[in-house]
Formats: structure tokens, C-alpha cells, sequence
């Protein structure tokens, strides 16, 4: 016997388990890889992980695309892995100036190998830092996931106060 919906919050909460539903079938067989999350070792912004971090852009990215109609499973899978990189950048000056350019050819470079990209992901991963690449995006998929990741960025370093797609236990899980 189903149980029936007695409110708008009921409905609200089935639609948001049928988006997690769906956003996850998108990006499980890359989510629990090794080295997307060993992206929880690195901090990114303040207090977000990079795991964190990658996994609010994906996710916001999914959300904009689906509603768009647009390919929604690349900008998820794009999203995680925009900043598949292992080096923290703040400790040296070098690494410093050239982070911006440097660190979407080694997320890309690393993504390729835990999984087949299509266009779309690759040049929404190489294209995300645009203006800093100076070769804008290709796709309007990666247009979404660069502006997705600034908005991110933004919330983060502010901490403010936003939903976050998963809890660390799920990702782990």
C-alpha cells in the first residue's frame, strides 16, 4: 500500500530523492573511485574538501543542465572531476601563479584515466578556470559547470550556508 502525500513538502521530498536518484546514476561509477575520493584529503576552499567542493558543482551543475534540457549527465560528470588534482598550490610561489591555467590540464589529464570522457566533459574540465584559460568553452554544458564552480567557490570561501548534495559518510559509503 502506498502512502499517500499530505503536503507540498511531502511531494517536495519525493522530487528531491528522485533528483539524488537520478544525479547519482550519473556519476556512481566515477564518485567511488580511489582517487575522486582521496579528493577528501585536499582542502579546497575554508573548511570544503575538494571532494566537497567537486561534488556541489556537480551537483548544481546537474540541476541547471536537467532543468535546461541540456546534457546534465556529462555537467555532473565534468563537475566531480574538474579538480581532480593532488598538489596544494598555496605552498609554493611558482605553483601559485600558474594555478589557474595548470590545474584544469591536470584534472583533465587525471580524469582520463579513471574513466572515457566524452567533448563535453573533457572541455568543460580544460575550460572550467575560463577567463583564466583565455580560450572560452565550447559547450554550453561547460559554461555552466565554469559558473557553477565560481558561484561554489564564492559560498564556500564566505561560508555561507548552502545545501550540500552529500554528507561525507555517503560519499563513502
Amino acid at each position: 500500500m502506498h502512502k499517500a502525500i499530505g503536503s507540498r513538502k511531502d511531494f517536495d521530498n519525493i522530487e528531491e530523492d528522485q533528483l539524488l536518484t537520478e544525479y547519482k546514476a550519473c556519476v556512481e561509477e566515477i564518485l567511488y573511485h580511489e582517487m575522486v575520493q582521496k579528493l577528501d584529503l585536499h582542502s579546497q576552499h575554508c573548511e570544503t574538501s575538494r571532494l566537497q567542493h567537486s561534488m556541489n558543482v556537480s551537483y548544481y551543475s546537474f540541476l541547471v543542465c536537467r532543468k535546461m534540457g541540456w546534457d546534465y549527465r556529462s555537467a555532473a560528470r565534468a563537475g566531480l572531476l574538474h579538480d581532480l588534482y593532488f598538489y596544494d598550490w598555496r605552498t609554493k610561489k611558482y605553483i601559485r601563479s600558474g594555478h589557474a591555467s595548470w590545474h584544469p590540464r591536470v584534472a583533465l589529464d587525471n580524469a582520463s584515466k579513471i574513466t572515457k570522457l566524452n567533448q563535453v566533459e573533457e572541455d568543460a574540465i580544460k575550460k572550467h578556470m575560463w577567463p583564466c584559460t583565455l580560450v572560452p568553452p565550447r559547450y554550453k554544458e561547460s559554461y555552466v559547470v565554469t559558473f557553477v564552480d565560481k558561484i561554489c567557490a564564492v559560498c564556500e570561501m564566505t561560508e555561507r550556508k548552502y545545501v550540500k548534495v552529500f554528507k561525507k559518510s555517503y560519499a563513502q559509503s
